[in-house]
């Protein structure tokens, strides 16, 4: 049975990522998602049902549209796979509970904004408020409205973390060294996450950009690089790993 759970899992993170990349891309856009057909950015003709199998149709297409021939990116199957990847993996990890509905959630705001960051350079505001709210909910039905609103304050310091830090950059730098999605993404980290493992998130995430960041910069020095998919990527890290604050600080010798 369990293993029966886990195929659904999956199954159902494939499913879901192809949705949320059409999410990330027409929530910036001002589309709805929620009507009108999927149909190639190219030559704008609709897809049929054998167009939008998760992972299948763009193995099967050979990453082109059928209609135009136009290449398809293949950032929808990156983000299909390794949705139903991360949806497979946290069951396996937390089971049903509060904890793996934390997770679907997380795992689920973290696809859209990536498509949404690594297409247009921006972490919509509407996508933040939703899940900020739902992740509030759940943290109230897992611990309380009293930890939940520890939570909150937690995200609010992070909040003024990330500030500090942008304010810092930006003198450094004298241009605008991070978003204020990048600020405001801080501020939902504090919903599941103690102030310390914030804190260190937000170090793990310059430390996976780093080396991005040098090939881009030697390649391009004009070169804009979102930091939001590698904030999340720290997130999820810390969040699979399972570490707490307190294992982190013992780490640390303190």
């Amino acid at each position: 049975m369990e293993n029966i759970y886990l195929i659904l899992f999956f199954i159902l993170g494939l499913l879901l990522g192809s949705f949320y990349t059409v999410v990330g891309i027409r929530v910036v856009k001002h589309e709805s998602f929620l009507k009108g057909r999927s149909h190639c950015d190219s030559c704008n003709h609709p897809l049929k049902f054998l167009d939008l199998i998760p992972l299948f149709s763009f193995l099967f297409l050979k990453g082109r549209c059928r209609y135009c021939k136009a290449k398809i990116s293949p950032l929808s199957f990156f983000i299909e796979f390794f949705t139903g990847l991360l949806f497979m993996i946290a069951y396996y990890s937390f089971g049903f509970s509060y904890d793996l509905i934390i997770m679907l959630l997380v795992i689920s705001m973290s696809m859209i904004l990536m498509v949404s960051d690594l297409c247009y350079f921006i972490l919509p505001d509407e996508i933040l408020l939703f899940f900020g709210i739902s992740l509030f909910i759940t943290q109230i039905l897992k611990s309380g409205i009293i930890m939940a609103l520890i939570h909150v304050l937690t995200g609010v310091f992070l909040f003024l973390v990330m500030y500090g830090i942008m304010m810092l950059g930006n003198f450094v730098f004298k241009k605008e060294s991070l978003g204020g999605g990048d600020i405001k993404l801080l501020f939902i980290f504090g919903l599941v996450l103690d102030p310390i493992l914030g804190i260190l998130s937000i170090f793990l995430g310059s430390f996976i950009a780093f080396p991005v960041s040098i090939v881009l910069l030697i390649k391009n020095k004009d070169h804009m690089i979102p930091f939001g998919p590698f904030l999340l990527v720290a997130l999820l890290i810390l969040l699979f790993s399972k570490i707490t604050m307190v294992d982190f600080l013992k780490f640390l010798g303190i």
